[in-house]
């Protein structure tokens, strides 16, 4: 088996929603109960973080500067060097037991991102946040949403509830931004973990961060899984492809309900661990808002 490697040992509380940014070539992710937002880069080795208001759930960079930042239950424009932010559109209102989890934007530059049932039995939802600020639910009735990432041409949206375990491929209308047909891609039944969050890379392979299950694997288009590689801790959380050449694979990992003796077992939970495939990966467009 392949194995991942300590990259920062940061020890976040919930490590999620990682991504590489090319206009600082910086990777960032999200330490959502920890309500701080981290960054790393790998040309100096330096890493910091910025706190926030409020749970960080996911985020991506705009295309004329800053973040679109989903907050547990919140979408809003933020500035990290002024911490300015525009609220967009409020999660949920309704729901106080659901808040916001997973997401990516698409080829297009739209936001899609998801909740999950936090507290009751209400379900979540997916939605988009299109460049001019506008909202639109695409699917109902969602324990737990991840695993939201696009194949290379945009045309099929991956996605899985982790309350359920299947990792569903949709084909993906790139003009109108709206899910369609489903199929199983995996349905997880042979695997240790809980499908979290994922990415693509170049020749089509889903890459999936199984919580609970020490491990990422590569998911060919086909639903046959072709790699394993180890993570030497309990609970992988998200992963990405980064570095100038895309050519790395980080993968954040949680601490969240750990007991003392499994934290014990595995310190370095919570940080950040690389491994490189030999397989290059492909950037997430900007939210072109």
């Amino acid at each position: 088996m392949e194995r991942a490697e300590l990259l920062v040992d940061c020890r976040n509380h919930h490590g999620e929603g990682v991504f590489w940014n090319p206009a600082d070539s910086r990777l960032w992710w999200t330490d959502i109960h920890g309500k701080r937002l981290w960054w790393h880069e790998p040309a100096t080795g330096r890493s910091d973080s910025i706190p926030m208001r409020d749970r960080v759930c996911c985020f991506a960079p705009r295309q004329s500067g800053g973040f679109i930042v989903a907050f547990a239950q919140e979408i809003a424009f933020l500035d990290p060097v002024t911490g300015d932010m525009q609220s967009l559109h409020s999660f949920e209102p309704g729901k106080p037991g659901t808040r916001m989890n997973d997401g990516r934007t698409d080829r297009q530059g739209r936001l899609v991102a998801g909740g999950m049932r936090e507290s009751g039995e209400v379900d979540s939802s997916v939605i988009r946040v299109d460049a001019d600020g506008s909202v639109t639910t695409l699917l109902d009735g969602i324990g737990c949403a991840n695993s939201i990432c696009f194949t290379p041409d945009g045309r099929n949206m991956y996605f899985t509830d982790s309350f359920v375990g299947d990792v569903w491929a949709f084909a993906y209308d790139i003009e109108r931004g709206v899910p369609g047909e489903r199929r199983l891609l995996n349905d997880f039944e042979t695997e240790p973990g809980i499908p979290d969050g994922s990415c693509v890379d170049a020749e089509g392979a889903l890459w999936n961060a199984e919580w609970d299950g020490r491990r990422v694997i590569r998911i060919l288009p086909d639903g046959t899984i072709d790699r394993v590689v180890e993570v030497p801790v309990l609970r992988p959380t998200c992963c990405a492809f980064g570095g100038e050449n895309l050519d790395v694979l980080f993968i954040t990992t949680s601490r969240l309900d750990m007991t003392e003796a499994q934290l014990t077992a595995d310190p370095t939970s919570g940080g950040v661990f690389s491994f490189r495939p030999g397989v290059v990966g492909v950037v997430d467009a900007p939210f072109a808002g």
